[in-house]
């Protein structure tokens, strides 16, 4: 299993029902790409103060390194990025992303 996790930076200008309806679109994905297996989005909770301004975040499972490969070329992961990537400090900069491979 594939987890794609997701960290980035809102724009301070996007509302709690903005970033809300980001993350439905992206976790509409679930089950719309094959291998796509779950998301989970909030906000950080980690009392370490070590997030660097990424504030908020998400991670995906999938099934395995070919799910990921489709899921990252798929044209409404591209469309749902995007409206993610609207809305972030910096475009693209505020995002960061790290996949690890996590025992099944």
């Amino acid at each position: 299993m594939i987890r794609h996790c997701v960290f980035v930076k809102f724009r301070t200008d996007v509302t709690a029902d903005q970033r809300t309806e980001i993350y439905a679109g992206l976790n509409a994905l679930v089950g719309q790409i094959d291998g796509l297996l779950s998301a989970d989005f909030g906000p950080n909770i980690s009392p370490e103060g070590q997030n660097k301004g990424f504030n908020d975040g998400f991670i995906m499972d999938l099934a395995d390194e070919a799910a990921r490969d489709r899921y990252l070329i798929d044209p409404a992961h591209k469309a749902a990025g995007a409206k993610l990537v609207a809305a972030l400090e910096g475009g693209r900069d505020g995002l960061m992303v790290f996949d690890l491979k996590a025992a099944d």
